[in-house]
């Protein structure tokens, strides 16, 4: 028996089959198009999402097979914006992306009239571009005529897990859960339920939004015509960091996690307990079982950690590829005074400036390509650090995603926040979460506690080297921090 997981990020589409014994048999995988209209604007073509998703799929099922599996699993890129035509399917416009600052005037306006604290009791978040809340409000401002048909009923609006659902079933379905509900400034958390308040502040018909289902349990069904063949339960949905959770088995309150993918998060699991933080960090809904039961959890969210070194990639083209930025930043033993502070698309937690833009500093005559790839990686640890000083003192911190596989990335992490970084065998843990949650809806495993028997360690990774030498770059990293503040403006 085994199961489908497809996670949808924000640069690609992943499809897993995994096996009742926890381990990836399968996989496919497709990039899709990053689209860039203005400074500071990120989106993405609904339809190239959903035939890289076919792709990914094909390839898996092209190896695998498909007379095993029991069901399928839907992770993916949270808050992106995605209108859809219920009929017709087909997308009126690009979706909105997370990473997109284009609402930080409508985020000041809201602010400064006041809703701040009001929208924090109830939705755990900040008013900050990164949600989509204000992205639906930007669209019914600039794009009056696309949201008639919002309105109208005509148009769906839903985040990445409800429109490849609708797509997956042939529009039959539209559904999400509150893993995503909750990064949309639209959910209430003490109730896990939208709230008529949130919708008339940001001008959000409740009806256009879709109906929230359990995170586990047979939710939806695929239809074969639409989706590669397959008619199979859709059993398990979450927001790719929730699930990257759920994979690592963070179960119980305190079980921590950090997913190094395009951006970095760092997530708590408080249990049954709404935590607030005065630190920057985020209130958020974790899981909601068949029974209704909330879990809840701290986040810290940092916005370009991988996309850094996709963009020494794509955009100054000094690696050829992610993997080669461990051999070319381990050829000097350190950056040589370079600091890089990756505010691309503006700072996440714990600092929380839209305006805050990208900065390398440094520079001399001899520095080379080697110590700009390593300031990259010192980068992302220095990040996760300024997240994890705003929470409970961790005993070691489980990490995963793709730069998990960096060996230096991790060793340069422990040295930073002085605890033993733990990598599991399987680094895919988001991908690997929502097959988890799919397997437990259809009873494949029967408990979390059959699920915590399949993690295994790959590597631990002590602290190592002089704890003082860290804490002065980590301070020279601050300084840099807050020269890229407010750079926008």
């Amino acid at each position: 028996m085994s199961v489908l997981a497809i996670d949808a990020g924000t640069t690609g589409v992943t499809a897993l089959v995994v096996s009742a014994e926890g381990t990836i048999v399968a996989r496919g995988y497709q990039e899709f198009t990053q689209h860039f209209p203005q400074p500071g604007w990120v989106e993405h073509a609904p339809e190239e999402i959903w035939q890289a998703t076919l792709e990914a799929v094909g390839a898996a099922l092209k190896a695998y097979g498909k007379d095993d599996l029991q069901a399928v699993g839907i992770t993916n890129q949270r808050e992106t914006v995605v209108l859809w035509d219920r009929e017709t399917l087909g997308a009126p416009r690009r979706a909105i992306v997370w990473q997109d600052r284009r609402t930080a005037d409508i985020c000041t306006e809201l602010r400064d009239a006041g809703h701040e604290p009001r929208v924090s009791e109830l939705t755990g978040l900040r008013l900050d571009p990164y949600f989509s809340g204000t992205k639906l409000t930007w669209l019914a401002r600039n794009e009056p005529n696309t949201w008639a048909l919002v309105e109208s009923g005509r148009y769906a609006v839903g985040t990445v897990d409800s429109y490849l659902i609708a797509r997956m079933t042939r529009g039959t379905w539209h559904v999400t859960d509150v893993s995503n509900a909750s990064r949309t400034l639209l959910l209430d958390l003490s109730t896990g339920d939208w709230s008529d308040e949130l919708c008339t502040l940001f001008g959000v018909p409740r009806d256009a939004l879709p109906s929230l289902v359990p995170n586990w349990g047979e939710i939806a069904t695929t239809d074969p015509k639409a989706f590669a063949g397959l008619e199979l339960p859709i059993a398990g949905i979450a927001g790719d960091q929730q699930s990257a959770l759920f994979g690592q088995t963070c179960f119980e309150p305190g079980e921590s996690k950090c997913t190094y993918g395009t951006g970095s998060f760092i997530l708590t699991n408080t249990g049954s307990e709404l935590v607030r933080s005065d630190a920057g960090l985020l209130t958020t809904a974790a899981w909601r079982g068949p029974d209704g039961a909330l879990t809840y959890a701290l986040e810290g969210s940092i916005f370009v950690t991988g996309a850094a070194v996709q963009w020494l990639r794509d955009g100054l083209q000094i690696v050829g590829s992610a993997a080669e930025s461990e051999a070319i930043a381990a050829t000097v033993k350190d950056t040589g005074g370079v600091v890089f502070v990756p505010a691309l698309t503006g700072l996440g937690a714990p600092h929380w400036d839209p305006h805050a833009r990208g900065l390398i500093v440094g520079l001399t005559r001899g520095t080379t390509r080697a110590h700009i790839v390593r300031a990259t990686l010192e980068a992302i640890a220095f990040e996760v650090r300024d997240v994890l000083e705003t929470m409970p003192q961790l005993a070691a911190l489980k990490v995963d995603g793709g730069a998990a596989a960096n060996d230096l990335l991790c060793q340069l992490q422990a040295d930073q926040v002085g605890v033993p970084v733990e990598r599991p065998r399987i680094v895919e843990t988001t991908g690997l979460g929502a097959a988890f949650l799919a397997g437990l809806g259809v009873g494949m495993w029967q408990s979390t506690d059959d699920l915590r028997a399949t993690w295994q360690l790959d590597h631990r990774f002590e602290p190592a080297g002089d704890r003082a030498a860290a804490d002065a770059a980590h301070r020279q990293w601050t300084a840099a921090v807050e020269r890229s503040k407010g750079w926008a403006t």
